[in-house]
């Protein structure tokens, strides 16, 4: 596009187009948005003040002058180069200009329109200024020419652009505000939203006003509704009473000392454990706390997570020592019945190995509960030829606690072991039976427990009792009530496990 201010004579280009004047229009009027009924009323006092049919509030751009207010016409811009308003604002800062008949007045009468339609003759304009350049005007136009002006007329149009300019201040920082208020919300917005996906509440104490106020999160974790501002006595209470004396003390320190504030709670009514951090966010002129800010986050799962595993590491630690205590007598009882090292080791090391077992197990499932069927193969598996073939079990759906499927793993590991050296395991034809079934006995549940071995060599019972028969009978001492029978028959070993659940 053809810079059309090349038409303009050089004083008033160089006006037009300084750096300085630019600037401060783009910061007054970023953007033109038409016609603005705000300085209606300035236009209609400046078209009475010299009783003209044109009246105009303007800005003057490079290329275009904009009318934000206009009567006696239905323009809302016209070309930079063909205005009187560029002519004036090269004249003397700030000063107003009125040309009586523009026909005699040498720089307006080549203008198109003063020559042509609407043939302009009367003109008066005060610059509006901002920041000590003049961005647009308050003008007049008539198509006849004014004898005599009223004396004060200038001035009190000045006064008129005086006040445009006002208007166009308050209008931009008005814009600025809302932006601002805009930005603000969509942060504030972002942060509500980032808060509620991360589940962490947020919350303000006016100490000046007492009252503690959060967001929605903070109410749905101490478990209070509906949601609305409280004393913070009534935020107090919401803590639970085992905890709410060091809570209060640590806000207090927070307080008193300017100090982090840093506590794990649990709410009084929704049971939650709550992680709160907070610290005073603004102070009045003698340095004494008015707002605190904080936030808490549940920390339910890892707070019982972490019971969960000092329970674990108690019950760990009971384990360990009733383990090390029955290592113990494993050692002295297998010692007892062999002198050869070579075959204490290997029947140590496999009551070892069961041992383990079941402690693997356990620990797998944190101590709690294994299902009889996991201890059934674990102990078995490694006795058998196929274990597929030569394992029949029948049984109901079986828990076991810790000290049930420690003794019984020992005893099944003897029972193999026997099985595998001189019964029913030691041949692929033989196959051990096991049926285990849960009845209530006076309201307890107790596992009744077969063990029977078929298809085996025939079987004699044993000239003595060893210290396999002692551990099988003896494994489920700490089992209360519990009882192993073993009967050596010839067509194979029998085992009776009663053992309460």
């Amino acid at each position: 596009m053809k810079d059309r201010t090349q038409a303009l004579p050089p004083d008033v280009a160089e006006a037009l187009g300084a750096p300085q004047r630019i600037a401060a229009l783009e910061a007054a009027v970023p953007v033109f948005p038409g016609p603005d009924p705000d300085f209606d009323d300035i236009a209609a006092l400046a078209s009475a003040l010299f009783a003209a049919p044109i009246a105009l509030v303007t800005v003057l751009g490079r290329v275009d002058q904009w009318f934000f207010a206009r009567q006696g016409t239905s323009d809302i811009r016209a070309p930079s180069d063909a205005s009187f308003c560029a002519r004036m604002i090269a004249g003397p800062a700030g000063s107003p200009l009125i040309v009586r008949d523009a026909r005699n007045d040498v720089r307006f009468a080549g203008l198109p329109t003063v020559t042509g339609a609407p043939h302009l003759r009367f003109y008066a304009g005060a610059p509006i200024m901002i920041d000590g350049q003049a961005i647009g005007t308050v003008c007049v136009f008539d198509v006849e020419p004014h004898e005599t002006v009223a004396s004060d007329a200038a001035a009190r149009l000045a006064r008129l652009a005086s006040l445009a300019g006002s208007v166009f201040k308050l209008k931009e920082e008005t814009r600025r505000r809302t932006l601002a208020a805009e930005a603000s919300s969509r942060e504030e917005r972002r942060h509500a939203m980032a808060l509620d996906a991360a589940n962490v509440a947020s919350w303000v104490w006016d100490l000046k006003t007492g009252f503690v106020s959060g967001n929605e999160t903070f109410y749905r974790m101490l478990g209070i509704a509906p949601a609305r501002p409280m004393r913070a006595r009534t935020f107090f209470k919401a803590v639970h009473s085992a905890n709410r004396k060091a809570t209060v003390e640590r806000l207090r320190e927070a307080l008193a000392g300017g100090q982090e504030y840093d506590e794990v709670f649990r709410a009084r009514q929704s049971g939650r454990w709550l992680l709160g951090r907070g610290r005073v966010h603004e102070r009045d002129a003698e340095g004494r706390p008015t707002l605190f800010v904080g936030v808490n986050v549940d920390v339910t799962d890892a707070q019982l997570a972490s019971e969960r595993t000092r329970l674990l590491l108690r019950e760990l630690n009971h384990r360990v020592k009733n383990t090390l205590a029955m290592l113990q007598s494993l050692a002295r009882q297998t010692l007892r019945q062999t002198s050869d090292p070579v075959e204490f080791m290997d029947a140590f090391a496999g009551r070892l190995q069961s041992l383990s077992d079941a402690h693997a197990l356990l620990s797998d499932h944190e101590w709690g509960v294994i299902h009889l069927n996991m201890l059934l193969q674990k102990q078995l598996v490694p006795y058998t030829l196929d274990y597929e073939s030569q394992v029949e079990i029948h049984k109901d759906e079986v828990e076991l606690g810790p000290d049930q499927a420690v003794g019984l793993g020992l005893v099944l590991h003897e029972l193999a072991t026997n099985a595998r050296k001189y019964g029913a395991l030691s041949v692929r034809s033989g196959k051990v039976v096991i049926t285990a079934r849960v009845v209530l006995e006076e309201g307890q549940r107790v596992l009744n427990m077969t063990w029977h071995e078929v298809g085996g060599p025939p079987v004699s019972p044993p000239s003595h009792r060893g210290f396999g028969s002692i551990l099988i009978e003896r494994s489920l001492d700490k089992v209360l009530g519990s009882s192993v029978h073993v009967e050596y028959l010839p067509q194979g070993v029998t085992a009776l496990v009663r053992m309460p659940l």
